[in-house]
């Protein structure tokens, strides 16, 4: 029996979801997308947050393993870094300088957003049932019901393609509310919450002695009434620094090169200024703005049409500064693959509602992160911190104090933000008690560098700090 299954969007979630379709027993798997694909790891018009740094977290090279084997082998291949938190990061947090430590924690791949998107693609595309059409998808077909397709825009007009399962994984851009309310399901309840950051990167040369510098990090304070202002150094693939600054409304990044030194100076700690002032640039400033966390709570609709499955950033979208994006993606295409192997087959009753349910909870634990933190900032549309989101914050100030010295704190602080484990792990009675306890360690007066490093990074800086 033939079976089709349509995936809108072929950016990482689409990709993933037609993985997973493919190794289910569905005859043919459409993707389709708006754009023109490139034959490379290079930018494309539909990912406006390409060209800024994207961290790919344990839990989310897990769960893509899973759906890819051998993904993290090829991103590695072609050139991708492995960090581990607890060794190879140096991270100025709001409450200062966190240790590094010998012992083992989680490890994440920083690469270019442009090379895990053709890394998957290009293996998922070695599947014989899956294609890429490129095409937009302007509307679903069938009734409140059930989805049977969807409607395609090309040079000839519209058509209607026919499918057992739609999957709408078109990102931060998806009409599905609207195609939902074209098929007589409307009350779809959506929430957005704008920090109004706004992001600058650029790319950088690795300097010659620089290729094994840690990541460095100076992270935003939201705990001081004044919008959040961070900056990134990455190592990405080609010998390159992939630089990015993040801030908040009122606290925005410019776009000129001198002005971009200058904000990453201007930080709590100037290190990324003095790390780049030696570096030589290999690109313009790059500015983008579509950062805001945006929940369309399709898991709640009362009503739920069969044969239709949404995943990615179409359920949720999250403030890139968090790196939960490309995990959530993942987690999502998993449970797509769970449930598909539970059912007899794509248009089984009950199995889109399960998905639905199922993808909504790392999307959920995701959203709580993120939003938690953004309506700190002073300027931030869309929420103030209520009684929980304070009670929360002071506990997630207290474990990040401690685990300046206490690895039992930092161990916590890794699974959560590695998203290995659930936010509850925070809340585990050793984590708790390294909270209470605190760090047995005196503060860190500046980062935790080796002689080495600290060579490197004096015989880097140009400025005079």
């Amino acid at each position: 029996m033939s079976r089709r299954a349509v995936v809108v969007g072929a950016g990482l979630a689409g990709m993933l979801a037609a993985a997973v379709l493919a190794d289910s027993g569905v005859t043919e798997v459409v993707v389709l997308d708006r754009d023109e694909l490139p034959d490379g790891p290079r930018q494309r018009r539909g990912l406006p947050q390409g060209r800024h740094a994207h961290l790919l977290m344990t839990g989310g090279l897990t769960a893509m393993e899973e759906i890819v084997p051998g993904v993290g082998k090829r991103l590695l291949a072609a050139g991708a870094h492995e960090i581990s938190l607890s060794s190879g990061v140096l991270a100025r947090s709001p409450e200062g300088w966190l240790r590094r430590w010998r012992r083992e924690g989680p490890v994440m791949l920083t690469c270019t957003r442009a090379l895990v998107d053709w890394t998957v693609r290009a293996a998922v595309l070695e599947h014989p049932r899956v294609e890429v059409r490129r095409a937009a998808a302007v509307g679903l077909t069938g009734s409140a019901g059930r989805v049977r397709g969807v409607r395609v825009s090309g040079p000839d007009g519209e058509a209607d393609l026919d499918a057992d399962l739609v999957v709408d994984a078109s990102g931060r851009g998806t009409r599905i509310v609207t195609w939902l309310e074209g098929l007589g399901l409307s009350g779809v309840r959506t929430r957005t919450v704008d920090s109004g950051l706004v992001n600058a990167s650029r790319v950088y040369r690795v300097p010659a002695g620089a290729e094994r510098f840690p990541l460095t990090i100076v992270q935003a304070d939201p705990y001081v009434s004044r919008p959040g202002r961070s900056a990134m150094v990455m190592p990405v693939e080609g010998d390159r620094w992939l630089v990015s600054c993040g801030g908040t409304r009122g606290g925005e990044p410019p776009a000129d090169a001198e002005g971009f030194l200058r904000y990453t100076l201007d930080l709590p700690d100037p290190i990324v200024g003095r790390l780049i002032s030696g570096a030589e640039p290999l690109t313009d400033v790059h500015v983008s703005r579509s950062t805001s966390n945006v929940r369309h709570y399709l898991d709640k609709a009362p009503h739920w049409p069969e044969g239709l499955v949404v995943l990615g950033d179409a359920l949720g979208t999250f403030n890139p500064a968090y790196g939960q994006g490309m995990s959530v993606a993942a987690f999502g295409a998993r449970v797509l693959g769970w449930e598909l192997e539970r059912a007899d087959g794509p248009d089984a009753p009950g199995l889109a509602r399960r998905v639905l349910r199922g993808a909504a909870r790392p999307v959920d634990a995701a959203w709580a992160m993120a939003v938690g933190q953004d309506v700190l900032y002073p300027a931030t549309r869309g929420g103030r911190p209520g009684i929980a989101d304070r009670a929360v914050t002071a506990y997630t100030r207290r474990m990040t104090r401690a685990a300046a010295g206490s690895f039992a704190a930092a161990s916590a602080i890794w699974d959560v933000t590695s998203m290995r484990t659930p936010p509850t792990r925070m809340f585990h009675p050793a984590a708790v008690l390294a909270a209470l306890t605190g760090s047995p360690l005196p503060a860190l007066s500046g980062p935790p560098l080796t002689p080495a490093e600290r060579e490197v990074l004096n015989g880097l800086d140009r400025t005079g700090v």
